[in-house]
């Protein structure tokens, strides 16, 4: 994937400000390999002191860290800055794969650590996640706080990070009425190891269907594939496979099909 010098047309459809920062078309640690993921934080800034006081450090860096810091830099008014289209330094160590600084595009809002956020700058911070989701392809659920994938972290605070992730969601669709797949999931129930039931078979056909079941899953079944997705056990190889497709999606990986898993199985 090369530079992406796209940013700042993605960050003026949220119709909020935008401003380039000089040179940012070509500012990163090499191209951004991919974009696979989106990481919300904020700067740890000073409490005052302007709009967007943080900038230079996160285009420039600070010691012992070469900036770019961060894509974006979003600003008190939701005045959003467009800081660089290459790679950046803004999550490692990650614990997910897909929000590290090779797969991820990283926001930094600026905050104390501590003070409320202006309603308007939620606004734009939640509008440029939909998006970059839209730009990328990507579902509300890659949208992650800092703090989520990487546990030294406790940025962005305050936000409910799975109440951001809905309002993500409504924006990504305009705001159309939930879909006749999103209403069969709000009666969906948990689905965990030790359960058995034929929702645990609607779990194996469709992690089938999304290509996350090799044939050393149902190697040792007497019917082979067949008889593995009749089954309605909820077994530990199973449990496995849930991770798998969780870790793959950006969910966390508890191995529950529950209201965080069933809509990327259904692909609601």
């Amino acid at each position: 994937m090369p530079y992406l010098t796209q940013l700042a047309d993605v960050a003026r459809r949220t119709g909020h400000p935008v401003t380039e920062s000089a040179g940012w078309k070509t500012r990163g640690h090499g191209p951004q390999p991919e974009v696979q993921g989106i990481v919300c934080h904020h700067t740890a800034g000073p409490p005052g002191g302007g709009d967007y006081p943080s900038l230079a450090v996160v285009r420039d860096g600070r010691p012992g860290l070469d900036g770019p810091l961060s894509h974006f830099g979003l600003g008190r008014s939701g005045r959003i800055h467009v800081i660089a289209a290459g790679r950046c330094w803004h999550n490692a160590p990650s614990t997910s794969p897909l929000h590290d600084n090779s797969s991820s595009i990283g926001i930094e809002a600026e905050n104390s650590g501590s003070q409320p956020w202006p309603e308007v700058q939620l606004d734009a911070y939640r509008s440029l996640c939909a998006e970059l989701c839209v730009e990328f392809g990507l579902p509300a659920s890659r949208v992650k706080a800092h703090r989520e994938v990487n546990t030294a972290k406790p940025d962005p605070h305050s936000i409910d990070m799975n109440d951001f992730r809905a309002a993500v969601a409504v924006l990504i669709t305009g705001g159309a009425g939930p879909s006749w797949t999103e209403e069969i999931v709000k009666d969906l129930p948990l689905i965990r190891l030790g359960d058995d039931s034929y929702d645990v078979k609607t779990v194996r056909g469709c992690l089938f269907a999304r290509g996350h079941v090799p044939p050393t899953a149902y190697a040792g079944t007497t019917a082979g594939l067949e008889e593995w997705l009749k089954s309605t056990s909820c077994d530990s190889g199973l449990v496995e496979l849930v991770r798998g497709f969780q870790r793959a999606e950006g969910i966390d990986d508890d191995g529950i099909v529950g209201p965080g898993t069933w809509p990327s199985l259904l692909r609601v």
